[in-house]
């Protein structure tokens, strides 16, 4: 599997966590008060689906390109695809928006973002897209740290946590940084994303969480086909720390609409730990 995003980007693990992360920032929002957001692993902000990267894996083909054609996806896509209009001018999915460009877009006046990029030439895209973003900062440097070192110590605050998965320690410094996170701002919302390709390493990475992390968590499975094969990255999970009370059945509703339309005998699940 490559792990760099532009080969991934719109794919269906993007419309899951896309649709549930806007779906999240505006119930916080409409809360009152101000938020201040972190992005451990943000990426470039904005990706071309026509670059060659995209062409050659066909994920967006798959993804987006199907999204904004649905005649029957759930209302709880809506913020989603308006984005990617807005992005595209009205015309056709050619770019896809990252994490960064919709969080920028949804901030309000007060609110705050930290987009963090390790890679010197993605943060350098990032850096240049997000300049004349007001209330946002990027920073060249590990996510998991900035995370723990600079989330509020009061007041409303989301750190969304979606490393590329090349370390073996990825799932073990998750575990790390909500630990850091919550010790911090006990009031911080937490929203990570994993890949799933075999329960045993999520089922790990659970225990561990409830283990370290002792909150309780929403979790929300994406299973585009049965995980028989942990070779592949057989569909997508999110976990949720401080999460609404609301947002199960948005969740419910993008997980199950993304593996039973976009999937091969998939499934969505979602429940809490």
């Amino acid at each position: 599997m490559n792990y760099r995003h532009a080969f991934h980007a719109g794919n269906f693990a993007d419309l899951v966590k896309h649709a549930a992360l806007l779906q999240l920032l505006a119930r916080l929002a409409a809360a009152g008060g101000p938020l201040s957001v972190i992005d451990t692993h943000a990426g470039r902000g904005v990706y071309e689906l026509a670059g060659p990267e995209a062409k050659k894996s066909g994920e967006a083909d798959a993804g987006i390109v199907r999204l904004m054609a649905a005649s029957d996806a759930p209302a709880e896509f809506a913020p989603l695809t308006a984005a990617v209009r807005v992005l595209n001018g009205g015309g056709p999915a050619r770019r896809y928006p990252g994490s960064p460009w919709l969080i920028a877009q949804a901030l309000r006046p007060g609110d705050s973002y930290l987009a963090c990029e390790l890679r010197p030439e993605e943060h350098a895209a990032l850096r240049d897209l997000m300049k004349a973003r007001r209330g946002v900062r990027t920073l060249c440097a590990d996510g998991y740290d900035a995370a723990v070192a600079q989330v509020p110590a009061s007041g409303r605050a989301l750190v969304l946590i979606d490393p590329p998965f090349e370390r073996a320690d990825d799932y073990g410094r998750i575990v790390e940084t909500l630990v850091g996170v919550r010790r911090r701002n006990r009031m911080a919302t937490a929203l990570v994303w994993l890949p799933l390709k075999d329960l045993e390493t999520f089922d790990g990475f659970l225990r561990d969480l409830e283990d370290e992390v002792r909150a309780p968590a929403l979790v929300a499975e994406t299973r585009m086909r049965p995980l028989a094969d942990p070779l592949k990255m057989n569909g997508c999970a999110l976990v949720l720390l401080g999460a609404p009370a609301d947002l199960a059945g948005t969740l419910e509703a993008v997980c199950g609409w993304t593996a039973a339309t976009l999937g091969e005998a998939g499934e969505g699940r979602v429940y809490s730990v």
